[in-house]
């Protein structure tokens, strides 16, 4: 499976205004589910136009109908409750979103379509020849966050294989429903993988009774189990998340310990990796990358608006060149513009300009589309 083109993005971007009011709105009952999605629908239809007018071949519906990128998704699949995270400020004055608490309380299973919907929508308002994208979080975030803990004894005396193929089998009918509907693009985002990068969260794993060197080898298994159930013909993706609350960021560390399982064992099609400044280490772990495969490198900050020189840029992708065939590698902003309904810390034209460069870098690098 090949992406749309050798320049993509992640997903998310600013909410406007109107709609951060409407969605307020909502919050006091002052107006409707259903009249905050008429509200959503235009914004979408914005978001949409914007990213074709940029010049962009997969198109997403910003995450417009979402607050957190993941807890939105997860706490609709049956056996799952989530707690919405709050907001630390720490001693210098900066700020952190704490974890959200995911909790399996039950058995996991497909409940309902989550995201059809919201795709069908999307897709009526792409033009021909772009292909529209659903982002959904990965699968991975109903263990990491709470390890066994956070998982039903009562529900899953034994957490492998039962929850591993229960979970699968919700994320496959998720799949295939949006198959059905005409989707053949989804992108997993997990933090996950990343954060077992950052030795202070090898520790808290280690905390909770896993063991940080074996976790991503059974996640590969997991994520696996998921690609199994995938319908022919659909591009699986998966960005490696490292943190976008209001431009901080929650980990870093070089991809090393997790590389081997990531890119040689899971069963993915393309990869988004941050690599944006020097938490996320050098390029060596592509070294892994088999054929078949797509790296997309995030070496573009979605988290400050200062424009990164294009001579950089390539002299980067020329340094991951040699790891990884440059004809397997592409070319992203290393996030989302606004994983949360608050956004990072830059301006609504930043956008605009930060996909520019990706494209035409990407296209001087690799050649037209």
């Amino acid at each position: 499976m090949q992406l749309p083109a050798r320049y993509d993005h992640v997903g998310s971007f600013l909410r406007p205004q109107y709609l951060l009011e409407a969605r307020a709105k909502k919050a006091r009952g002052e107006i409707t589910p259903a009249e905050l999605r008429r509200v959503e629908d235009q914004a979408i239809a914005e978001i949409v136009k914007f990213q074709e007018d940029v010049g962009l071949k997969s198109i997403t519906d910003g995450e417009f109908r979402r607050t957190y990128f993941h807890i939105d998704f997860l706490e609709q699949l049956g056996g799952v409750k989530t707690d919405i995270p709050v907001t630390i400020r720490k001693p210098d004055g900066s700020e952190e979103l704490a974890p959200p608490v995911i909790r399996v309380i039950d058995k996991v299973r497909h409940a309902k379509d989550i995201q059809r919907a919201d795709f069908e929508y999307l897709k009526s308002q792409v033009s021909a020849g772009r292909t529209p994208k659903v982002t959904i979080p990965s699968p991975t975030m109903l263990h990491f966050r709470g390890g066994r803990a956070g998982i039903s004894r009562e529900a899953y005396p034994e957490l492998d294989p039962a929850f591993y193929d229960d979970v699968a089998k919700a994320y496959g009918d998720e799949l295939r429903s949006l198959y059905e509907a005409g989707c053949r693009y989804v992108q997993m985002d997990d933090t996950n993988l990343a954060y077992l990068c950052d030795e202070k969260m090898r520790e808290a794993a280690r905390q909770r009774g896993d063991d940080p060197n074996e976790l991503p080898h059974r996640y590969a298994k997991f994520i696996n189990k998921v690609v199994a159930h995938k319908p022919q013909g659909m591009l699986l993706a998966m960005h490696l998340c490292r943190g976008n609350f209001k431009s901080t960021h929650a980990a870093a560390g070089n991809y090393e310990p997790v590389a081997e399982a990531l890119l040689k064992e899971m069963d993915i099609d393309a990869y988004f990796m941050e690599y944006d400044d020097d938490r996320s280490g050098d390029f060596r772990p592509l070294r892994y990358l088999p054929k078949g495969k797509t790296v997309v490198l995030g070496l573009v900050t979605t988290k400050f608006g200062q424009l990164e020189s294009k001579d950089a840029l390539k002299r980067r992708i020329e340094e991951a060149a040699k790891y990884a065939p440059l004809d397997q590698l592409a070319l992203s902003p290393q996030c989302g513009f606004s994983s949360t309904v608050h956004g990072n810390n830059i301006a609504v034209e930043d956008q605009r300009n930060k996909l520019r460069l990706v494209i035409d870098t990407a296209r001087e690098v690799w050649g037209q589309d």
